[in-house]
C-alpha cells in the first residue's frame, strides 16, 4: 500500500495542501471554497463559478480564455457544485502536464496555479460588477441544469425526498439554488455577493505532483491576492434525531414508473469511530448489486427497476432509492423495512461480507490511480476534523463484523418515506 501523505501549511488566511509525488505525469490543482447552505445565497453562489469561467482580467474574453488553456498544453479547467453536510462546496480543478514531458520555458505549474488563481480573484468587470452578457448567459445555463434535475424523476425523487425530511434544515437545499430566486440576481447583486463569499469562506488549495510545499507556497502567495484578516474554518454539521414516527409523503406527477425513496438517520459520520462498520452497513444494504436491496427487492421479488442505498457520512443520513410499479408500493415498503430489520438482526451471510469488503477495499484502493480522488479523499479530513489515510480506512473496514454491523443498524432509524406516483384516482 502507498503512503500517502499531504503536507501544509496556511498563507494570507489560505489553506496549502500538497502531495509530492511522481506518480503521475499531470499536477492537479483542486480549490475548494465552502459556505453554509443558505436559502439568501444558495443560488448566487452556484452562479458564481458560472461566470467566473466566462474570463477573467487576464483574459477577458471567453475564446481567449479557452485558448490559453490550449497554449497550456491542453489543460483542463472546470468546477464542480455540491454540498457536504450543511455546507454547499464549490470546487475549482485543473489538470496541467508536468513540465518535465513537454518545451516550456516557463514553470507549467506556476502558469496553471496563477491561471486558476487569477480566474478566482480577479473576474472580468464593467463599470464596477460582473460583465452583464457574462451573467445573462449563465443564468439560463444555470436554469437549465436546474431543469435536467427536475426533468429527471430519478434524481427529483432523491431531491425530494432530502426536501421533505430535511425541511427545517439548510440540507434541503440543492445545491444549485432555484429557478426562482436565480431570476432575481443582478450583475451587481451576484459581484457584491461574490467578495463576501471570497472574503469569509474557507479556501482550501490542493497540489498533487512533482513539485513541494515551498514552491506551491511561493505562488499561491502571489496568485491568490485576497485580503482576508481572518481565517475560517468548516464547523461541525449539528445532527438531528430521526422522527418519533416515519412521516410518508406522496406526490402525484405524470409518471409511469413510481419512485420509493426512503430517508434514515444516523448519529455515526465520518468522524466517528463507527464510520468504517457504516461504510460496511451502507454496502451490505444497497450499496452494490449483491446487496440485500438489489437481491431482494430487485432480483427476487421482481419489485423495483432499481435499488440502491447511499450514505452522507458527513451529514449523518442514509438514503434508499427504488424505482418500482405504483401498484407495488405496499409490498415494496413491506419488504424494504423487512431488509432493515435483517441489519438489525445482524442477519447478514458470510458471502454479503466478504464481497462488501472486498468492494470497499477495491474502491479505496482505485482511488490512489487518481490525483482528484486522492484530493477528494483527504478533503473529507478537512470537512470533518478526522485524519484518516486510505490505508487505515481499508485496514478498519476489514476488520469490520456482523456484530459491528448490527450495532450500527440499531442506530439508523427511518424518518422519512416519499413516493413519487402518477395522477390517477385524483
Amino acid at each position: 500500500m502507498k503512503q500517502i501523505h499531504f503536507e501544509r501549511s496556511i498563507l494570507n488566511q489560505i489553506r496549502i495542501h500538497v502531495l509530492p509525488t511522481d506518480q503521475f505525469k499531470t499536477f492537479a490543482i483542486s480549490v475548494y471554497i465552502g459556505s453554509p447552505l443558505s436559502e439568501d445565497h444558495v443560488t448566487e453562489t452556484a452562479l458564481t463559478p458560472f461566470v467566473l469561467r466566462r474570463g477573467n482580467e487576464q483574459h477577458p474574453e471567453t475564446k481567449q480564455f479557452r485558448e490559453y488553456l490550449d497554449e497550456l498544453f491542453g489543460a483542463g479547467f472546470g468546477f464542480d457544485i455540491y454540498k457536504r453536510g450543511d455546507y454547499q462546496i464549490v470546487q475549482l480543478r485543473m489538470d496541467i502536464i508536468n513540465d518535465r514531458f513537454v518545451s516550456s520555458n516557463e514553470s507549467l505549474l506556476k502558469q496553471g496555479l496563477e491561471f486558476v488563481g487569477q480566474t478566482l480573484t480577479r473576474p472580468v468587470l464593467e463599470e464596477g460588477h460582473f460583465r452583464d452578457k457574462y451573467v445573462t448567459s449563465e443564468k439560463q445555463t444555470l436554469q437549465k441544469r436546474i431543469e435536467a434535475v427536475i426533468n429527471d424523476k430519478i434524481r427529483y425523487a432523491a431531491e425530494r425526498c432530502i426536501e421533505e425530511m430535511c425541511k427545517d434544515e439548510p440540507y434541503r437545499l440543492h445545491p444549485l439554488g432555484t429557478i426562482a430566486n436565480l431570476q432575481k440576481i443582478t450583475s451587481s447583486r451576484l459581484y457584491e455577493h461574490y467578495k463576501e463569499w471570497l472574503l469569509n469562506s474557507p479556501i482550501d488549495v490542493y497540489v498533487v505532483g512533482n513539485t513541494t510545499l515551498a514552491e506551491v507556497e511561493s505562488i499561491v502567495g502571489k496568485a491568490f491576492q485576497i485580503p482576508r484578516t481572518e481565517g475560517a474554518s468548516y464547523l461541525k454539521t449539528v445532527l438531528q434525531p430521526a422522527a418519533e414516527q416515519a412521516r410518508t409523503v406522496v406526490e402525484k406527477l405524470d409518471v409511469n414508473q413510481g419512485k420509493l425513496n426512503m430517508g434514515l438517520r444516523t448519529p455515526i459520520t465520518y468522524a466517528n469511530d463507527q464510520y468504517p462498520a457504516a461504510l460496511m452497513y451502507n454496502g451490505v444494504l444497497g450499496g452494490y448489486p449483491h446487496s440485500k436491496l438489489f437481491i431482494n427487492v430487485r432480483e427476487k421479488e421482481s419489485l423495483a427497476y432499481y435499488a440502491s442505498s447511499r450514505l452522507d457520512g458527513h451529514k449523518g443520513i442514509l438514503t434508499l432509492q427504488s424505482g418500482i410499479e405504483i401498484k407495488n408500493y405496499e409490498k415494496a415498503v413491506a419488504i424494504i423495512k423487512k431488509q432493515l430489520e435483517l441489519m438489525e438482526q445482524g442477519d447478514i451471510t458470510d458471502t454479503e461480507l466478504k464481497q462488501t469488503r472486498a468492494m470497499i477495499g477495491n474502491q479505496l484502493k482505485e482511488l490512489q490511480d487518481s490525483a482528484f480522488e486522492l484530493i477528494s479523499f483527504d478533503f473529507n479530513t478537512i470537512l470533518s476534523g478526522k485524519e484518516r489515510t486510505v490505508a487505515e480506512l481499508i485496514n478498519a473496514v476489514e476488520q469490520v463484523d456482523v456484530p459491528d454491523i448490527a450495532a450500527v443498524a440499531k442506530q439508523i432509524k427511518l424518518d422519512t418515506i416519499y413516493f413519487l406516483r402518477d395522477r390517477k384516482g385524483e
